[in-house]
Formats: structure tokens, sequence, C-alpha cells
């Protein structure tokens, strides 16, 4: 019996690493949708690779977790989600990092210290302009609503997918994505009327 023992364990072991690294494989094969999903929750590109890399890293901790021959992306995706609302969470209970005096003119000091600090080409102006009105009429829709429009609109989920990465009924990701349309439709309107 003990031979068993012996003969079992190394195998198991083999086992248990090969699954792992087909895991691993697997899901860093959709790094780069997890990626698109990422950039679509934050505002900047720092906040979405962090956003990513403690997605992936919560991922590859907890891989035993999650059951072969399911859908890996939804998987990844719930808990990208997951991570998104925490940090807003703790985003919205921590105290402004800001003085008052310099808070009115955070932004404009911002701008002004990148345009003085980088030469960018026109082309990247405009894109860079067109994603960050994306991203800040984003920012005004509330993070429910935010993660069904970037589920399906950028992530190409079916409404089920999304419904079953959310944990909501599937009539409710049709209802928010309907009111989250209608509340970008109204902001990036006024940001073109601003023009």
């Amino acid at each position: 019996m003990s031979e068993i023992t012996r003969d079992s364990e190394p195998r198991r072991l083999a086992a248990d690493a090969r699954d792992r690294v087909r895991f691993e494989e697997e899901a860093l094969d959709l790094s780069d949708q997890v990626y698109r999903v990422a950039r679509r929750l934050v505002s900047t590109r720092e906040e979405a690779e962090d956003l990513m890399q403690e997605a992936y890293a919560r991922a590859f901790r907890s891989w035993r977790s999650y059951t072969p021959g399911t859908n890996l992306r939804a998987w990844l995706l719930r808990i990208l989600t997951n991570l998104n609302i925490d940090r807003a969470r703790r985003r919205q209970r921590a105290p402004s990092e800001q003085p008052l005096e310099e808070g009115d003119y955070f932004l404009y000091n911002k701008l002004e210290q990148a345009s003085r600090d980088h030469n960018v080409d026109e082309e990247r102006v405009l894109e860079r302009r067109s994603q960050d009105d994306v991203v800040s009429a984003l920012a005004a829709v509330p993070y429910d609503f935010r993660d069904a429009i970037v589920l399906v609109d950028v992530g190409d989920f079916a409404y089920a997918d999304a419904a079953q990465v959310l944990d909501i009924p599937i009539g409710t990701v049709m209802s928010r994505l309907h009111r989250v349309r209608r509340i970008l439709k109204g902001e990036l309107a006024g940001r073109v009327g601003e023009e």
C-alpha cells in the first residue's frame, strides 16, 4: 500500500503542475481582451494595467477554483469587475488627497505640465482626446451600469454572458444597457456642443 502512495504522489503533483500551466497559458491568451475591458473601466492606462495585474494575480492565486471547460474569459472578467468595484468603494471612502487651494486648478496644471513634457503629434492628440471623451462620458455613468456596457459593447459579451459575469438577470443587463446608452449619448452630445 505504501508503494501506491509513493507512486501516486509524484503523479498527482505532475498532473497538478500540468493543469496549472495549461490554466496560465489559457488565461494569458485572453490578456488583450482583459486589458481592453480594464481600459474602459478606469480612466488611465496606468490604472488599467494595475487593475489587470491585480486580476491576473488573484486568478493565478485561486486557479483551483476555476472549473475547466467553463467560460474562462467570463471568470477572469468577473474577477476584474469585482476588483474595480472594490477599488471604487475604497476611493469613495478615502479622503481627498489634494489641498483645496490647488483643487480648482488641478486638471489645468496637469494638462499644462503634460504639454510641456511631451511633444505629441496631432493624430495622437486627436485620438487620445476622442478616447478621453468616451472615458470621461463613461465616468458619468454609475458603476453598476458601466460594467454592463463595458462587458457587452467593449468585451463583445452576449447579454447572457454579461448577466452571468455580473450575477444579475439578463433583463437587468438589457435595461442597464438601454439606460447607459441614453446617458452616454447625452454626455457625448454635450461634449460635441462644447467644442
